[in-house]
């Protein structure tokens, strides 16, 4: 490794270890398979997505066990990050200047800590999703669980998991577009690093604790 070499890994500060973009980008992928075809069993207008999964009988067989797959591996995620994201007090005023953060002006805002206000409530949104999914899921799993419970139950479930789905597929898109927006995020989950101006900028109070400046 030359100079210049050592001086740009000094500049970086890791935010993500390898185990946890693994993890994240499982469940990533796992996400997209089970939005589409989940919107293939949704409508009948959709059912060409089914292609996903090789066909209709395939995408019924396997969108529940790649449910499951989806689901511990959030978990594992949901427990290495539960604390980071607890609301404090500086997240609601953070949200109460939503204007502010949409227009850049963070200098009016609180220091951010690891995550932003915007962050936490993603990710307890999507707890309460994930968590909403795999119960009416099991309910619904025709092949193993559904014979066990009363039509209304099953109908209830239905329309649970339908909207649980449709609040978390809305829910990534907003985290895509904030993580394409603010730049070098996306960078954090691919290479691990961020640039100690981008965690200044956007994290202030997670960078003074990581940097003890």
């Amino acid at each position: 490794m030359n100079n210049a070499d050592r001086d740009v890994e000094k500049d970086r500060i890791v935010r993500y270890n390898a185990r946890e973009r693994i993890n994240h980008w499982l469940v990533a992928i796992t996400f997209v398979v089970l939005a589409l075809s989940g919107l293939a069993l949704f409508h009948p207008a959709m059912f060409w997505l089914t292609f996903v999964l090789g066909g209709g009988t395939w995408t019924r067989i396997l969108h529940p066990f790649i449910g499951l797959v989806m689901f511990v591996c959030f978990a594992i995620l949901a427990v290495g990050f539960w604390r980071y994201n607890l609301i404090e007090k500086n997240d609601i005023a953070w949200l109460k200047g939503i204007r502010d953060v949409v227009s850049n002006r963070e200098e009016n805002l609180p220091p951010v800590g690891r995550y932003n206000g915007g962050q936490k409530l993603l990710f307890w949104t999507m707890i309460a999703c994930m968590i909403g999914l795999l119960l009416s899921g099991i309910v619904i799993w025709r092949a193993w669980f559904s014979w066990m419970f009363p039509i209304l139950v099953i109908r209830v479930a239905v329309v649970l998991h339908a909207l649980c789905g449709f609040v978390l597929i809305v829910g990534i898109v907003v985290h895509i577009y904030a993580a394409i927006w603010i730049k070098g995020t996306v960078g954090a989950m691919t290479r691990g690093t961020v640039s100690r101006a981008w965690a200044r900028k956007h994290h202030p109070a997670w960078y003074r604790k990581m940097t003890d400046e």
